[in-house]
């Protein structure tokens, strides 16, 4: 079984303490991780170095990012085809646009909307972990996924931060 940790809109300039501790408390046993947009500086990937990272590039990102991520990507893991996008435009057929992007993924990993979501479209799981950085209305907490793979197939949950960076 291969567990992955799942993150997007971190909105970050930098890496600072909460973020490093609740990457920590988050993530480990993770095999990998995925961040999918939105962390405006590749330099938060720092947090992880020593681990897999994919990530792409979101809306917010800065120019840096921007020319150093992808806008998606496709990897294969467990022999599961998984695609990451951080998702465009308005929120309310989000996953129709990036199910259409990747048909035939086994699980679509995509950010954007700050709504955590993991259910299936077809048979394609979608998980959007919402805001790690806890940017919901009235103070929610932040939120990320756990994505773990095996025989049975790729399957999600929805995590909730102790603390909001």
């Amino acid at each position: 079984m291969i567990t992955l940790g799942i993150l997007s809109d971190t909105h970050l300039q930098k890496i600072n303490e909460t973020f490093i501790k609740q990457c920590a408390a988050a993530f480990k046993g993770c095999d990998a991780i995925i961040h999918a947009g939105d962390l405006v500086d590749i330099a938060i990937l720092e947090v992880f170095k020593g681990r897999e990272v994919h990530a792409v590039r979101g809306n917010m990102c800065n120019r840096r990012a921007r020319q150093l991520l992808p806008e998606s990507k496709r990897i294969e893991l467990a022999g599961y085809s998984i695609a990451i996008s951080h998702g465009a435009g308005p929120g309310h057929n989000i996953e129709e646009r990036v199910f259409n992007q990747f048909p035939d993924a086994d699980c679509i990993v995509f950010g954007h909307t700050h709504q955590a979501v993991v259910h299936y479209f077809g048979r394609t799981l979608l998980v959007n972990p919402g805001s790690f950085s806890g940017t919901g209305r009235y103070g929610a907490a932040g939120t990320y996924a756990l994505l773990t793979l095996d025989e049975s197939g790729p399957k999600a949950s929805i995590q909730t931060l102790a603390n909001s960076i």
